[in-house]
């Protein structure tokens, strides 16, 4: 009998995570929320941001004003809490949870974001918002940032998503009239197509530009979701339960 019990024990997280796939991001969210290693890594992300802006600036010989480009989710805000409430909800992402969350204003700042910013401004360095954020999301975005005193958040200089996700158009908008210093983001696509959207090898693609990362390129830490999991998957109208199938089948073991 006693076997038998134990055979069972040994198959409950099995069984759990099939009925709820959700729960497969538990620890990265948990790591988010909790972690002191997640903090250091936001600080290191800025302290390098700051260091490479003043060189940026020794540098610089543009007639142009000068700015960085900073995406929002979980760059300078911190959407942890909402994974939380998916998670617990048995979901992965539901768009009419995301859009109530967001309607609160209540995502706290990504550790170093807002003394970073700060800095850039009293250099007179502008900040663009470029988010995928809906246009529905806009006023609610806004009131967030300006809560905790962003610099330059306002309505000339948040740009959200407009039936797109790509951001590239938004950020040659801004190219004409500003001259682009730095962009801060936690996914590859907030810095280029050329990661993501031009179907080359993104491993190759970070190789080959390694020079820009910590210097034009600030990486913050996100463990939650990203473009880098959509190619873990093959099909259309995946389930949640389909999803965790195929994330399984792509780990590396031995």
């Amino acid at each position: 009998m006693k076997k038998y019990i134990l055979i069972m024990l040994s198959l409950v997280p099995f069984f759990v995570r099939a009925q709820n796939p959700a729960r497969d991001y538990t620890n990265a969210v948990l790591w988010q929320q909790t972690s002191g290693e997640y903090r250091a890594l936001c600080f290191q992300a800025y302290n390098f941001a700051r260091l490479s802006l003043k060189e940026a600036i020794w540098s610089d010989t543009s007639k142009k004003p000068n700015c960085v480009i900073v995406d929002i989710d979980e760059t300078v805000l911190d959407n942890a809490a909402f994974q939380g409430h998916e998670i617990k909800k048995g979901l992965s992402y539901a768009p009419a949870d995301w859009t109530e969350w967001t309607g609160l204003a209540q995502a706290d700042t990504v550790p170093g974001a807002l003394a970073f910013l700060k800095f850039a401004a009293s250099k007179n360095i502008e900040t663009f918002y470029v988010s995928n954020r809906d246009e529905k999301d806009y006023k609610a975005t806004l009131k967030n940032l300006q809560q905790f005193g962003f610099p330059y958040a306002d309505e000339a200089h948040l740009l959200v998503s407009k039936g797109t996700s790509d951001k590239e158009a938004r950020r040659q908008k801004i190219a004409e009239t500003h001259n682009i210093l730095m962009l801060c983001g936690d996914n590859l696509s907030d810095f280029s197509n050329i990661f993501y959207r031009e179907n080359k090898n993104t491993k190759e693609q970070v190789n080959l530009n390694q020079t820009l990362f910590g210097v034009k390129f600030i990486v913050l830490p996100n463990p939650m979701y990203g473009d880098w999991e959509k190619p873990l998957y093959q099909g259309e109208k995946l389930s949640d339960k389909d999803k965790a199938k195929q994330r399984l089948e792509r780990l590396k073991s031995y």
